[in-house]
């Protein structure tokens, strides 16, 4: 089927929720926030939990919801990782604009700024720091909100001067509901497999969920399969992963180099198989715990190497060599003989 015509905006940004009462699975923090909508009686805060459940689109809704069209600009400074926030820029351009005053406008709004500080866990320790002082100089006009994903790279003298908000993975059901409602606008098929699929390779991020959904869209046409999902999201298909630990199972070591060869010929990430076989092995019931409990440290050790720069191929090939020793009761050490 030819592919439907698309309109240039993502649809990301085109079904991203406007008012705070609409994000979705959040009650506690809905909650909450809501009530500080009322009472325009806003903390700082810090909104953290895993990517793609809400935590920039409530802090926007919360900011368009106190200040309008026409003051958000003027009363809103929103920087994320993709602008240099280093202790320069702490001390000059978020130290001036949490300085200035605020007038009165048209809109009723509180006498207060914001500065929305995204992914404020890539910030280093330094300009953290050099925030403190900004904070509790500034704090009669100005509100800062910190998003991060990872909370434990928050300086605790920052944090402790937020109200924390955790934000949790998407259930299955919650995000199919979302997605069904945007095929309903969109004009799209699909069918309970592909939407159980989609659940599974977005793990309830619901952002690259509706990324992944679009890019099928503009790809295959309005009506979208399992299979043509997987491709777009760059996911591993199961067989190839399937057939990695056959290999594995069968002790037959040059089977598994082959399987391991193939892989890297097809371009496959080495770190997103180590993330599949993971997943794979965790649920997998026909597998001791203390072969489980080897071949997780083995898939860690090899995501660590990666991550410092190690090759793809050996780095694969000696997970699947422990992984063999694990499912085959091989000794977990060689001998040596001299």
């Amino acid at each position: 089927m030819a592919p439907l015509l698309q309109s240039s905006q993502p649809w990301v940004e085109k079904y991203r929720p406007k008012q705070v009462k609409d994000v979705a699975h959040q009650d506690e923090v809905v909650r909450v926030l809501t009530n500080t909508l009322e009472t325009t009686n806003c903390p700082h805060m810090l909104f953290y939990g895993p990517p793609g459940t809400g935590k920039t689109t409530t802090a926007l809704a919360i900011a368009h919801q106190l200040y309008g069209p026409e003051l958000y600009k003027s009363r809103v400074l929103e920087l994320n990782a993709s602008d240099d926030r280093g202790i320069n820029v702490v001390r000059t351009k978020i130290k001036d604009f949490a300085a200035v005053a605020v007038g009165s406008g048209v809109y009723p709004c509180p006498p207060y700024k914001i500065i929305i500080l995204d992914e404020a866990d890539s910030m280093t320790e330094d300009a953290q720091n050099a925030l403190r002082r900004t904070m509790e100089t500034y704090s009669k006009v100005t509100r800062f909100f910190f998003i991060c994903n990872y909370i434990s790279r928050i300086i605790e003298p920052l944090a402790s001067r937020c109200a924390k908000f955790r934000f949790k993975p998407l259930p299955e059901e919650i995000m199919s509901n979302r997605i069904l409602h945007i095929c309903n606008e969109e004009g799209l098929t699909l069918d309970t497999e592909s939407l159980s699929t989609l659940s599974s390779i977005s793990q309830g991020d619901l952002r690259r969920a509706i990324t992944y959904l679009q890019g099928a869209a503009r790809l295959f046409g309005s009506s979208i399969s399992s299979k043509d999902l997987i491709s777009v999201s760059g996911a591993i298909p199961l067989e190839v992963t399937g057939a990695i630990i056959a290999a594995c199972k069968s002790g037959d070591f040059d089977l598994a180099n082959k399987e391991v060869n193939n892989v890297i010929a097809e371009g496959y990430p080495v770190s997103q198989m180590l993330a599949q076989l993971f997943e794979m092995v965790v649920a997998v019931d026909d597998i001791s715990d203390e072969q489980k409990a080897r071949i997780c440290k083995s898939l860690s050790t090899a995501d660590k190497c990666l991550v410092d720069g190690a090759d793809e191929y050996l780095q694969l090939l000696d997970v699947v060599s422990n992984t063999m020793r694990a499912l085959c009761n091989m000794p977990q050490d060689f001998s040596y003989d001299v």
